[in-house]
């Protein structure tokens, strides 16, 4: 009898033991006691550190927060909690290995301009439907159709340019919003071009605003824009519907009844895919003629590839598989995205609480991997403030090189952005020579990094 109740003693102790045990282990993990916060600072109560930010080279901002903090850091920015991240390897557990804790997002200002439905804020298999619908509009099959439509819109912009003091930055932005409405309406888009612009103009200056809607704000002038860009869209839908064409575009793909989106997705989603291609294209542009200004070694080498390829042809026009003959200029580019490092970061939002690097993230925080502090940290890239397009000979180190992000939220558009760069730097090459006018050292920050007031450059012909 004893030994029964030793034994019954002993089972009753396990269990009891197993459960203490497990509810030690829940407390550790984000319980009552829980892991603690990144180090860091938060700044203003509300503004946070988003004027230390935006208002210098993101460079010292990162440099100096990581100095004293390392690697993981949290601050205040945009209105919203956030976790700064800086090393490879973090940020391929935030976008590829680990993407199902962290969902993308962007500060509530943008994402109410951007409207809710847009790809940016989605996961699952709403994201993956409209993944698939940009993705089939933006591959090399579809847009190797479009190419002579983009040259046309390069040499008008170009010719536009010829014996002017221009802005680049301005005039890049213009080329990107055109190719944007090419790629979205197709041949349409001439009709409607100009009403889209006065209202993503106006909004446009509202992006990275504080989320403050009173009257006189950027906020609120640029959310009154919205409604007019929304009720446009809504006109052209209207339009096509009526028509009862097929069409190719990506427009086309989003209204397939077999899709099953709303007006309003579909709204959402356009004028997210403007803004994803309109000023990242027009920056990267930009600093492309500042450095091959700077680099007369490189712009030779460029242009000697770029005459070499017109020579060769034997009709006028370029057409897809020309783009695939220009690897001087295309490293280029890469060093160019390397070096002005245009998304200085990405936003994510923990859909619950992490535990990472042994520090807790609390559900809806943001989370910020660093792209440009990977870009130009010396253990990834020799030299790394130097220009050098010659590094891209040889495939960068795995996870240091994410211009346009990484895992299933990469940029789908990025073949697109690199078409209609190379077709303009061909003929800006071949036809045209420019010089830059003013300061030329300063950088500007807002939010984009751009050459001092967005490069000022006269342009002429060759002779």
């Amino acid at each position: 009898m004893e030994f029964i109740s030793l034994c019954c003693f002993l089972i009753s102790s396990l269990i009891f033991s197993i459960f203490v045990l497990n509810k030690i282990l829940k407390l550790l993990s984000f319980g009552n006691v829980k892991l603690p916060l990144p180090p860091g600072t938060m700044g203003w109560p509300y503004i946070g550190e988003t004027f230390q930010l935006y208002s210098q080279n993101p460079n010292t901002f990162f440099a100096s927060k990581i100095k004293k903090y390392g690697s993981i850091f949290k601050t205040h920015v945009l209105g919203c909690n956030c976790v700064m991240i800086s090393s490879p390897e973090a940020a391929k557990l935030v976008l590829v290995t680990k993407s199902d804790l962290f969902k993308p997002t962007f500060p509530a200002s943008k994402e109410r301009m951007l409207g809710k439905q847009a790809i940016f804020f989605h996961q699952g298999d709403y994201h993956s439907k409209l993944r698939k619908l940009v993705l089939r509009s933006f591959m090399p099959e579809s847009i190797k159709n479009i190419v002579p439509q983009i040259e046309s819109l390069a040499v008008k912009s170009l010719e536009s340019w010829e014996g002017q003091l221009i802005t680049t930055f301005q005039e890049m932005k213009t080329y990107a919003f055109n190719v944007a409405l090419l790629s979205i309406f197709g041949k349409d888009e001439v009709l409607y071009r100009e009403d889209l612009k006065e209202c993503y103009y106006s909004l446009e200056k509202g992006y990275n605003s504080m989320p403050i809607n009173f009257p006189g704000t950027l906020f609120h002038k640029a959310m009154k824009a919205r409604k007019e860009l929304s009720k446009i869209l809504a006109k052209i839908l209207s339009l096509r519907r009526q028509m009862k064409m097929n069409h190719t575009d990506l427009l086309g793909s989003f209204m397939e009844d077999s899709e099953g989106l709303t007006d309003e997705q579909i709204a959402d989603n356009i004028i997210g895919v403007i803004f994803a291609a309109r000023d990242t294209t027009a920056s990267v542009l930009t600093w492309i003629v500042k450095y091959l200004a700077e680099n007369p070694s490189v712009l030779q080498a460029v242009t000697e590839e770029q005459e070499e390829l017109k020579k060769n042809k034997e009709e006028n026009g370029l057409n897809w598989a020309d783009t695939k003959k220009m690897p001087i200029t295309t490293r280029v580019i890469q060093e160019t995205l390397r070096a002005a490092s245009i998304l200085s970061f990405t936003f994510r939002e923990a859909v619950e609480d992490v535990e990472f690097n042994g520090y807790l993230i609390p559900k809806g925080w943001k989370v910020l991997p660093l792209f440009r502090n990977i870009h130009h940290s010396p253990d990834n890239f020799t030299d790394p403030e130097k220009f050098d397009p010659s590094r891209f000979e040889v495939a960068p180190k795995p996870n240091t090189f994410m211009p346009f992000g990484s895992g299933i939220h990469s940029c789908p558009g990025n073949e697109l952005a690199k078409l209609e760069i190379l077709v303009l730097v061909h003929h800006l090459t071949t036809k045209y020579r420019w010089s830059m006018m003013g300061p030329q050292n300063g950088i500007q920050y807002a939010p984009f990094a751009l050459p001092q007031n967005g490069l000022p450059i006269t342009l002429s012909l060759k002779r």
